[in-house]
């Protein structure tokens, strides 16, 4: 592209600049992450305090794999996501929560039908990918 050719195309536009870039990846994975809190099967599978580091990283990993920033790779390598995830009990009901908390996450930035629809292609496709066990969620302890 040549200086004066105007802005990029929609076809030579990353589908992260597409969408509205960091912005919107940061509203939503706030949102989602909103939702995590308030989820007693999924709140337990992040042991910080607050949920600030896991905002970071799926901002990062999100950002980097719809062509925006390298982030993810710069501070932590190879996204490598069954690995990361195989210390966690990721059975189907906790895959359909997590895919319920990012649809709802996603519903709530309102993108164009077809950016809305690619990306929970993605995500949906990811949850399922991760799934380690089909036993039962345990109980907590003392119950």
């Amino acid at each position: 592209m040549n200086i004066g050719d105007g802005p990029p195309s929609e076809a030579e536009q990353s589908f992260y600049d597409a969408i509205g870039g960091h912005d919107t990846f940061v509203r939503i994975v706030d949102t989602f992450y909103a939702g995590v809190a308030e989820d007693t099967l999924l709140r337990p599978m992040y042991p910080e305090q607050d949920l600030t580091g896991a905002r970071h990283r799926l901002v990062m990993f999100l950002e980097q794999f719809w062509g925006g920033p390298t982030t993810y790779s710069d501070e932590r390598g190879h996204p490598r996501l069954r690995m990361r995830h195989q210390p966690f009990h990721i059975n189907p009901e906790a895959r359909d929560h997590w895919i319920r908390h990012m649809r709802d996450a996603v519903a709530a930035v309102n993108l164009a039908p077809i950016h809305a629809v690619t990306l929970m292609d993605y995500l949906e496709r990811s949850a399922h990918s991760l799934v380690n066990t089909f036993e039962e969620t345990p109980l907590p302890e003392g119950h």
